[in-house]
């Protein structure tokens, strides 16, 4: 029986012998590119002292220790270690070190990609390797999204490639070349850019983590008062500044808010310390209004009448609170508040009382979801 082979089987067989030579042809040259990096690196071996003192300068760099440590949530807690970007120059510095991450396949059925991992020490022939299942999700806090987005696919196979790929990193790293990094890493940290004096790099500080959105009172809840802090503080506020800014650890995680309850009864206690101060002081004499008799209290007040830049205070202090959006802002708006109230007229003082129950009225309401 004859068998008719048609031009297009023809064609796939040739495109198959032609991916067939292509694979082995590639197969040669990772062969040969390996022994020769096999062959280099027996031949010049690495000066441990040399690379030690490698990794020690890289580590006093700013931008090294910056971005050499991590922090992630763990429950009611949160764990630190240290990052790829670390364990990479140390990688570096160490020298004969080959090292990377794959993609050995993607199901796109199933939504998830099988990767590899690899670090291996050429000199030694110490090789560390992981191959692991990365679904195509992201978590979130209502549950596990699909990833659809080629990019989406490609970041979130790199961020979880990554993690595998430090350990098989620090795997093939002697322990003592880790530590002496970390020990130097933590030095930079305290001593910081510049040789600036601790209290100008707590003022710094202070004001790098408002312009993330956290206010004093709650850095201060965490790390005690400003004033008491040591470079070792301030070198774990730099960690926790870092990672807030990778999204490795949400702001609320790491300095948790004041609940709404603590909040609401904060704002009451500045107005009934308000009230409270019109109430004890001293009142206007029974005498008619046109006499001239008045408490001191009524004089204060006038003369707050006729302070421009008082009553240009309050209704400043009036406008913001319009606007508040978050509890950070309020608490900020309080302590603006705070120093003039006890000044202010009267009137002034309950429209900017009730300009503030109402912010915190309505950022407890956002808070509970619009309820």
């Amino acid at each position: 029986m004859n068998q008719q082979v048609s031009a297009e089987d023809i064609r796939r067989q040739s495109r198959g012998e032609v991916a067939s030579q292509a694979a082995g042809v590639e197969h040669s040259r990772a062969v040969a590119e390996v022994q020769a990096a096999v062959t280099v690196a027996q031949r010049c071996p690495r000066d441990e002292a040399r690379a030690i003192e490698k990794a020690k300068t890289s580590c006093r760099q700013w931008e090294v220790a910056s971005a050499a440590f991590f922090k992630l949530p763990r429950g009611n807690d949160s764990v630190t270690g240290e990052t790829i970007h670390l364990a990479v120059e140390l990688a570096r510095c160490w020298g004969n070190i080959d090292y990377g991450i794959m993609e050995l396949a993607r199901d796109d059925n199933a939504h998830e990609s099988e990767m590899l991992a690899f670090a291996w020490d050429l000199e030694t022939n110490t090789k560390a390797r992981m191959t692991f299942i990365v679904p195509h999700k992201r978590d979130k806090r209502g549950g596990p999204v699909l990833l659809t987005d080629m990019r989406d696919i490609y970041e979130n196979n790199a961020n979880n490639g990554a993690r595998r790929l430090r350990e098989c990193i620090f795997r093939v790293l002697p322990p003592y070349l880790k530590e002496v990094a970390k020990a130097t890493c933590y030095g930079t940290l305290e001593k910081g850019r510049g040789d600036k004096p601790l209290e100008v790099r707590a003022a710094e500080a202070v004001e790098a983590f408002k312009g993330i959105g956290i206010s004093r009172d709650r850095l201060e809840t965490k790390a005690g008062p400003v004033r008491n802090w040591t470079a070792a503080d301030i070198a774990n506020l730099e960690v926790s500044f870092m990672s807030i800014k990778r999204n490795e650890v949400s702001a609320d995680e790491e300095f948790p808010r004041a609940s709404v309850d603590e909040t609401v009864d904060q704002a009451r206690a500045i107005a009934d310390k308000a009230r409270a101060g019109r109430a004890t002081a001293s009142p206007r004499s029974e005498q008619s209004e046109e006499g001239p008799a008045q408490s001191q209290r009524g004089e204060a007040n006038t003369e707050a009448e006729g302070d421009p830049g008082l009553r240009r205070a309050a209704i400043d202090i009036i406008r913001r609170a319009s606007v508040l959006i978050n509890r950070d802002e309020f608490d900020d708006l309080e302590m603006d508040a705070a120093p003039i109230l006890q000044d202010l007229p009267p009137a002034l003082i309950d429209e900017v009382n009730a300009a503030l129950d109402e912010a915190q009225t309505r950022i407890a309401r956002n808070a509970d979801g619009g309820k």
